[in-house]
């Protein structure tokens, strides 16, 4: 007679089924351990490798026991649901210059523009954290830095470039198209409905409002540039010619001539730079 366990299951299918308990429960530490050496490689190699649109980075030949340069990285556009905006941007500042082995910062642009908002309260912000730690911040310039990323660029103490860096732009749009002219001849009829006489001064589908254009030209577009105008005389003062009409027209200049109108300060890269601060 087959011998039983109390359960009326046989002895040998008791012992197989603890074997197999014990053989799954030491799977699963080695499982444990296995995902968690994994995980701390991810880690360490995620680190290492920075961010790739900003980030708060070591330069290269620098350790946690000496004192370095940090580096912030910030490209593409700037706008609050992009990867570059005052949220993100802010916070990899403060922690790099509030680091005591940190003896300043520079800033890696490589941006067309954007919010002029996000860009006023970073450059707001680098000011003020400037003026908190007394370390310098200084900007340079990749490919691209117009617009609202030379807005945040004059709050540093100096502007690096490259020779053939685009610098500039220093103005304020809004695109609007027009398509009334196009339905009239598809027959198609715009029927906006609203109230407030200029409500729909920028509707593509009816007729050009003047008289709010005009409005939001001289109230809108032309305080922001000239608040604009401002913030790039004082971050640039005694280095610009406030008469150069053109500094302020929305043109662009290379590296090598921005240097010459006063908008940039030295050709370099970020490198040099660490090494010079």
């Amino acid at each position: 007679m087959e011998e039983t366990t109390g359960n009326d299951t046989p002895k040998w299918a008791q012992e197989l089924m603890e074997l197999g308990e014990r053989w799954i429960s030491i799977e699963k530490k080695k499982a444990f351990w296995r995902n968690l050496m994994i995980f701390s490689i991810t880690v360490y190699f995620l680190f290492l490798s920075g961010v790739a649109f900003f980030g708060f980075t070591f330069p290269s030949g620098s350790s946690n026991d000496e004192n370095y340069v940090a580096l912030v990285q910030m490209s593409g556009l700037i706008a609050v649901n992009e990867d570059a905006n005052a949220e993100k941007i802010i916070p990899l500042l403060e922690q790099a210059l509030e680091d005591e082995k940190s003896k300043g910062v520079i800033l890696l642009l490589n941006s067309p523009g954007g919010s002029p908002v996000q860009s006023s309260i970073i450059n707001k912000e680098i000011k003020r954290l400037k003026q908190k730690y007394g370390k310098p911040v200084v900007a340079m310039i990749e490919d691209i830095c117009t617009s609202g990323c030379y807005y945040i660029a004059v709050a540093a103490d100096k502007i690096y470039v490259d020779e053939n860096s685009v610098v500039g732009s220093i103005g304020v749009r809004t695109d609007i198209l027009g398509f009334k002219r196009l339905m009239d001849k598809l027959g198609i009829e715009n029927r906006s409905m609203y109230a407030g006489k200029h409500k729909a001064f920028i509707n593509p589908l009816g007729e050009p409002d003047l008289e709010g254009r005009a409005h939001f030209k001289t109230y809108v577009l032309d305080n922001v540039h000239q608040q604009f105008i401002k913030t790039v005389m004082e971050g640039r003062k005694g280095k610009t010619d406030p008469n150069n009409a053109n500094l302020f027209s929305g043109l662009v200049w290379s590296g090598k001539t921005a240097i010459k109108v006063g908008l940039a300060d030295e050709i370099s890269y970020p490198n040099l730079i660490a090494d010079n601060e």
